[in-house]
């Protein structure tokens, strides 16, 4: 290997991928969603993106009630591209079953599963499985806790406040990883910000809305506490996730993607009181230095690299199944992403890291 391809092999790039919460707004069937995913996942794969992340809802609207079951379908029909939740409410969940359902895919998928761990931005799952709202925070906090251990060690000695001790208990299978990666998801918390790093854990951001500008603190946060216990560099990396659409032109993008994206923001904005969203707001969502990354593949890729700028992320994932779009148009803007967007924003990734590496 040359000298040069040692270094661009050292070098950090960007890895990119799509999520998913497979809506069911449009009116399709179940049945029919499901198969949609396959196929979304499949192409991903095909595309040579490099991740794939699906998230777990327990409401109407949504299909993936349980991501580690459909990721083990799609472990089954693609090759190289990992497979994560987005998230896993851990909170409401138990961790020996999280583990064991993950180290599953894991196995199925030859090494290529995560866990995506978040509190959960709904509550349905709260009640559903017995647990009190006003242990929100510290129910993630515990079980995050027991899942490192068991992540740790086959044998697990653990006890906590809020879940039943484990006494020398086994937990199998194990996973191809070792370890099998598990990333905090957060949507705009300090004290979960803070939690990441200091555990020295891969942070996913969500960023749906307002300027990206005004998370940049709270990444420098979580990179202070990582530095503050003592944790590699190499460990804390982070990803952001967006909205994202891309098509052929800004108005195809927008004549797709506008109109279902502002029905599902208002649909949940109702439910939270948010106001309403209208053109307006989203030609301010989509603007350069907006939290939404749709229209052309120069427009998308451009507001990617901006988003690197301010956060040197070695992760980008675009949500891109919103709401009521077309199943075809999102395969299209997958296609687009993978074959247009993908290659200008790696190539730029890796120009300026090489450059820094050479200051």
């Amino acid at each position: 290997m040359s000298l040069r391809a040692q270094l661009d092999a050292m070098l950090p790039g960007m890895e990119l991928g799509v999520a998913t919460f497979a809506d069911l707004s449009s009116g399709v069937s179940p049945e029919q969603r499901m198969r949609d995913l396959m196929e979304e996942v499949r192409l991903a794969d095909e595309l040579g993106l490099d991740v794939f992340a699906i998230g777990e809802h327990h409401r109407p609207d949504f299909l993936i009630s349980s991501p580690a079951t459909a990721l083990a379908g799609a472990a089954m029909i693609t090759k190289q591209i990992r497979l994560s939740s987005a998230v896993t409410v851990l909170s409401s969940d138990d961790p020996v079953r999280v583990f064991q359902a993950f180290a599953e895919v894991d196995l199925l998928s030859g090494g290529r599963a995560e866990i995506m761990a978040g509190r959960g931005s709904f509550i349905e799952s709260f009640p559903l499985f017995g647990y009190d709202l006003k242990d929100y925070d510290e129910l993630f906090a515990e079980k995050l806790d027991l899942l490192l251990r068991i992540r740790e060690s086959t044998q697990v000695t653990w006890s906590g406040r809020l879940r039943a001790p484990l006494e020398n208990a086994g937990v199998w299978p194990r996973p191809v990883q070792d370890p099998l990666p598990i990333w905090v998801a957060v949507g705009g918390s300090p004290e979960s910000v803070v939690r990441a790093g200091a555990l020295g854990l891969p942070l996913t951001l969500a960023i749906i809305g307002g300027q990206p500008e005004r998370f940049v603190p709270l990444v420098d946060l979580y990179r202070e506490a990582a530095s503050a216990a003592g944790h590699d560099p190499e460990q804390t990396k982070v990803a952001i996730n967006t909205h994202a659409f891309v098509g052929e032109t800004s108005a195809q993008a927008d004549a797709a993607f506008a109109a279902p994206y502002l029905a599902m923001m208002n649909r949940i904005g109702r439910e939270r009181g948010w106001p309403p969203s209208g053109k307006a707001e989203y030609e301010a969502l989509r603007s350069p230095r907006g939290a939404v990354a749709a229209g052309s593949p120069e427009q998308v890729a451009e507001k990617i690299l901006f988003e690197h700028e301010l956060f040197g992320h070695q992760r980008y994932i675009g949500q891109m199944s919103v709401g009521a779009v077309e199943h075809r148009d999102v395969l299209r803007s997958m296609e687009l992403f993978g074959t247009e967007v993908a290659p200008v924003v790696r190539a730029e990734v890796q120009r300026r890291a090489t450059a820094a590496a050479a200051v």
